[in-house]
């Protein structure tokens, strides 16, 4: 009997979880491809780029891929980075320094290594709008300037010295969450939150009743 209870009740926390969205590790936004043949940007030595990204859902971002131009044999050991409401300033809305893990992709026409670097350890809950992603103080082991490459891609992108470039390849990773609407004082077009249709409360409560029934279970650019 005591089996039966422990059953029913995980059950019901199982469903309750799906009612309020679904949670998934994935790219929450990419701005295109690698191109790593045209420019890139220094994010070293003083200098910031500065990207907008858009979320449609509530999200949790929990690192960034970003591709970058190196000194052939150096490698990338942190980025410093943030996310905020206008380039390089206005809300915070999360900030740190990211530990780095560096994927050697290619070499290019320059003599360049063209690589791919996977940011850990941002967890910044966002509601649905646009954002800047800020990345600058990058270190090396060489101490080299690191450049992150220019692709052209949707969003907007500033230069702190410069002003307005073309934007550059990343994507932003986390968890997208499914009608979970928005995170309470996060992101500056959060609207109300996404309400099941009755429809939906009513097939949510005929699979609990099924599940209970059964369980009765140094230059700032480079050209």
């Amino acid at each position: 009997m005591r089996a039966s209870r422990s059953l029913i009740i995980l059950l019901l926390l199982v469903s309750l979880t799906l009612a309020t969205g679904l949670a998934a590790q994935q790219i929450v936004y990419s701005n295109g491809n690698l191109n790593g043949t045209v420019d890139a940007w220094t994010i070293n030595f003083g200098y910031v780029v500065s990207d907008t990204f858009h979320v449609t859902s509530a999200a949790t971002v929990e690192g960034f891929d970003i591709y970058v131009w190196e000194f052939p044999g150096d490698k990338t050991l942190t980025v410093d980075w943030s996310i905020t409401s206008e380039e390089f300033g206005g809300t915070t809305y999360g900030s740190g320094t990211a530990s780095v893990a560096d994927q050697f992709i290619s070499a290019n026409q320059y003599g360049y290594n063209i690589d791919k670097l996977s940011l850990s350890g941002p967890r910044v809950n966002l509601s649905p709008g646009s954002y800047w992603l800020n990345l600058a103080n990058a270190t090396t082991w060489q101490g080299n300037p690191l450049y992150w490459d220019e692709n052209s891609g949707p969003s907007q992108a500033s230069e702190s010295a410069l002003g307005t470039i073309p934007s550059e390849s990343f994507d932003v990773t986390g968890q997208s969450c499914i009608g979970c609407g928005c995170f309470r004082d996060q992101g500056p077009d959060c609207g109300p939150p996404n309400t099941p249709e009755p429809g939906s409360f009513n097939l949510l409560a005929s699979g609990i009743a099924g599940l209970i029934g059964l369980a009765g279970g140094l230059r700032r650019r480079l050209f």
